[in-house]
């Protein structure tokens, strides 16, 4: 299985890199450039495409992810494109994770989805902006693919037995998200309402239950 390399290895790899600062300040920065070099002059890309990503991802927050939730719960034929090719749904409020796959996994009664990558921190960062500390951390990747229920009750996940637990990992090619249930009394609410009952792990699958209080703040059992 193949992932995305430009991630967490018990190192911190969440530093902003500017491609075109004039002088790399470590060895790890001078191999980034001498490889975008080589990229670039090989026609993987071109400049104006890496400034373009640059920019989506500068602008990436969970607010996307909100912005999206809300449109499905609002919009029955948009959250069933959103769920059959989320790739191409995402394109019609302006968002594109191309080349990487985006897939859209619905939580109901009889399901819980939840989101990990086993091998690093695959995570759609131009969309969601950067993934939280406890996401990368080496307790939370491997335990949650043997232990999900312990894993999400440490979070306050707390699931019946008759709701089946779904763990998805993600890798370079493919990036989920969850789309958590909209919570009973909020069918007649507006977009931009509904909007802020969306947090950030609820995206992720590590909050069930979202209430009119809920607030996006990192406080995780993983360090």
């Amino acid at each position: 299985m193949s992932h995305d390399h430009d991630h967490n290895h018990d190192h911190d790899h969440d530093r902003t890199f500017q491609p075109d600062h004039p002088e790399p300040t470590s060895e790890a920065a001078r191999v980034g450039l001498a490889l975008r070099e080589l990229l670039l002059e090989a026609g993987h890309y071109t400049r104006a495409e890496e400034a373009a990503m640059i920019s989506r991802m500068q602008g990436a927050s969970p607010d996307n992810g909100a912005r999206l939730v809300a449109r499905a719960w609002t919009d029955p034929a948009f959250k069933a494109r959103l769920l059959d090719n989320g790739s191409d749904a995402i394109t019609e409020l302006g968002f594109d994770l191309r080349p990487a796959e985006f897939t859209v996994m619905e939580n109901d009664d009889q399901e819980h989805n939840v989101i990990v990558c086993t091998l690093c921190s695959c995570y759609p960062r131009a969309l969601l902006g950067m993934s939280p500390s406890w996401y990368k951390s080496r307790s939370y990747r491997s335990r949650l693919v043997r232990e999900p229920r312990t894993v999400l009750a440490e979070f306050g996940v707390e699931l019946s037995d008759d709701v089946h637990v779904r763990v998805h990992d993600s890798t370079a090619e493919l990036r989920y998200m969850v789309l958590p249930q909209q919570p009973a009394g909020t069918e007649d609410w507006s977009e931009d309402r509904l909007r802020a009952l969306v947090t950030r792990d609820s995206l992720i699958g590590t909050q069930r239950t979202l209430t009119a209080t809920d607030t996006d703040a990192d406080g995780a059992p993983f360090p």
